[in-house]
Order: structure tokens, then C-alpha cells, then sequence
């Protein structure tokens, strides 16, 4: 049968594998044993395999990715860019929290299900989810330049104001221990770039910024999956916004680079200048960013994966503040 099924191209993602290792997984299934399965606390890691390292023999149906070439300005801090032209979220509600999101916490990874209640009383038998299908953009940047970033001067005062600010903003919210937690200033980075390119796509090509979406990939070289730096900018909706096309083509290297030039021209100013780039990540732990408000760095909610927090122009593009820590400086 499988023989037949494979001389007519019927088996699918399934041809990769020997008949043996198809009929093995069979007879597992058949007698209920336990799948392997991967860290279900840990998604990135996955995530970030797949499209740091784009394999065509990975395209399916749900997901296809393809490789092009970086803008030409960019090349010197951009490792690749990687445009997926399709891919699938999976949604589902496991419980809830009040007032502080898990995000809140921490990673997704660290246990903090203690705040979490459940659906139900007793073990559910299925969850509510959601399945939608869209498009992106990824762009991962260079180590080397991430890593030389770090240790360039001022930056480790910033990386200190900021931790500082994670720490008082915990402890406001009595979230113990209060140094957990803490994302770092490559998270910063990142996390201020994905939101710079949501608003440059939201107000230069029509998209609703709700529609819009960030993954954000940062992990140091020493952290289990490390060393990761890069963003996914994704529209995963039910409506059409998602399928056409649109967003894919915003990833061509020209178009691309045309548009990643604009968005630094347009973060380095503020309408709230020069109290926006002013601001103190560390200041009486009310708020945990630098350089960034409603006017120039904030998403949508359901935008944002960290609550509109661990942002700061002053990361990206020198502003009106007198720390010269950007990443992209006007030579580049």
C-alpha cells in the first residue's frame, strides 16, 4: 500500500520517510504510547530553526519560506532575510490571568502557572483555539554586529538603566524574585525594531496595524538555542488581509530597503520630543521603557508579544538623548 501511495506521489510531507519508520509510527500510535514531543515551553526554538536556516524541503501547504538578499545599505548588520509566504498560528486558551499576562512575568518558558487559573474545575478533555493562516517578513541580523553593539560604549549603562527598571517595576507589582525575568538590551533592540517596522508597514502600505503582528528572537550565545537575533513581522487574520501577498512583497531587497531607511528617519524624531527621548527606563518603576510612547513606538495590544514594554528609540537611531548607543548609525 505505501509503495503504491508513493509511486503516486500520494504520500505528501510523509514521502520523506523509509516505509519502516512510516509503519513503526503506525504501530505506536495504534498502541497508544507516548510521542516524543519537543519542549512545549520553549516554541521559539523551533520557530527560529526553521527560518534562520530556510530549507525548501520544508514547504508545505502551511508553511513556505524563501531566501533573498538583504538591502544593499543593510548588508553590513543584516545576516538574511527571509520572506515566508505562508504559515499557520495555532491559538489555544489554556487559562487566564488578572491583571499581569504571563508575558508580564517572563518568558513564556519560566514557570509561573501558579497565577494562572484554569478553564475548569477539573482536567479538561479539549481547550478553545483558533487557526488562522498569513504571511511575513524575517529578518535576522548579523551575531557579530549584535555582539560588537553590546560592548560598544554607553551601551552597558543602558543595558543597567533598563534593568534597573525591570527590577522596580516588579517589585511595584510585588512580582518576586524582581532581577527574574529580565530580557536583556538585545530583546530592547529587537523588540524596538519590530515595532519601528510595523508602524512604517501600518502607515506607508495601508495595513491596519491590528493586523500586524512581532516575533521577536533574542537569546544570548550562551542560552540553551542562542546565539538569536532577529524579528518576524506577521499578519495572521481571518479576513483576506493576510493572503494576498502584500506583506511578502514589502520584503523584496529594494523595497525593503527603501522602506527601512524611511522607518529610521521617522524614529528619530517624536511628536512628545524631547520628554519621549528623555525618558528614564529606571524612573520610579511606573514604566519599563526608554525612548518611546503612543506617538512614535507603540502597537496594538494584541500586536505586541511584551505589553509595549523593553522599547527605546535611542537603541535604533541617535535621537534628541545625549546617549549615542544606536545601532544604526547614519554611515551605515
Amino acid at each position: 500500500m505505501l509503495q503504491y501511495l508513493r509511486d503516486g506521489n500520494e504520500l505528501g510531507a510523509l514521502s520523506d520517510f523509509t516505509d519502516a519508520q512510516i509503519w513503526s509510527a503506525i504501530a505506536r500510535r495504534r498502541a497508544n504510547e507516548p510521542v516524543e514531543q519537543a519542549d512545549p515551553g520553549d516554541l521559539k526554538g523551533p520557530e527560529w530553526a526553521l527560518l534562520s536556516r530556510p530549507d525548501p524541503a520544508h514547504n508545505s501547504r502551511d508553511f513556505r519560506v524563501r531566501e533573498v538578499a538583504p538591502p544593499t545599505a543593510f548588508t553590513e548588520c543584516f545576516e538574511r532575510v527571509v520572506l515566508v509566504e505562508r504559515l499557520r498560528e495555532v491559538a489555544a486558551l489554556v487559562g487566564f490571568t488578572r491583571i499581569l499576562s504571563r508575558g508580564d512575568l517572563a518568558e513564556a518558558g519560566d514557570s509561573h502557572d501558579k497565577r494562572r487559573a484554569p478553564l475548569s474545575r477539573g482536567r479538561p478533555t479539549y481547550v478553545p483555539s483558533s487557526e488562522v493562516r498569513g504571511e511575513g517578513v524575517f529578518i535576522q541580523l548579523r551575531e557579530s554586529s549584535v555582539g560588537a553593539w553590546l560592548t560598544r560604549e554607553g551601551v552597558p549603562a543602558r543595558d543597567g538603566a533598563f534593568f534597573e527598571g525591570h527590577r522596580r517595576w516588579r517589585a511595584q507589582r510585588n512580582i518576586t524574585p524582581p532581577e527574574d525575568g529580565y530580557p536583556g538590551l538585545r530583546y530592547a533592540l529587537l523588540h524596538t525594531l519590530a515595532h519601528a517596522l510595523m508602524r512604517q508597514f501600518a502607515l506607508e502600505c495601508g495595513y491596519n496595524a491590528a493586523s500586524l503582528r512581532e516575533r521577536v528572537y533574542a537569546r544570548e550565545p550562551g542560552e540553551p538555542g542562542g546565539p538569536m537575533a532577529g524579528v518576524l513581522i506577521y499578519t495572521a487574520a481571518p479576513d483576506s488581509a493576510g493572503t494576498l501577498g502584500g506583506l511578502v512583497s514589502l520584503g523584496e531587497p529594494d523595497t525593503l530597503g527603501r522602506h527601512l531607511g524611511e522607518m529610521l528617519e521617522r524614529v528619530r524624531l517624536c511628536a512628545a520630543d524631547p520628554l519621549c527621548a528623555e525618558h528614564d527606563p529606571a524612573e520610579q518603576g511606573m514604566t519599563l521603557h526608554g525612548a518611546a510612547c503612543h506617538a512614535c513606538s507603540f502597537a496594538p495590544e494584541t500586536s505586541c508579544e511584551r505589553g509595549n514594554r523593553y522599547l527605546d528609540r535611542t537603541l535604533l537611531v541617535e535621537t534628541l538623548s545625549p546617549t549615542d548607543v544606536a545601532f544604526f548609525r547614519r554611515s551605515d
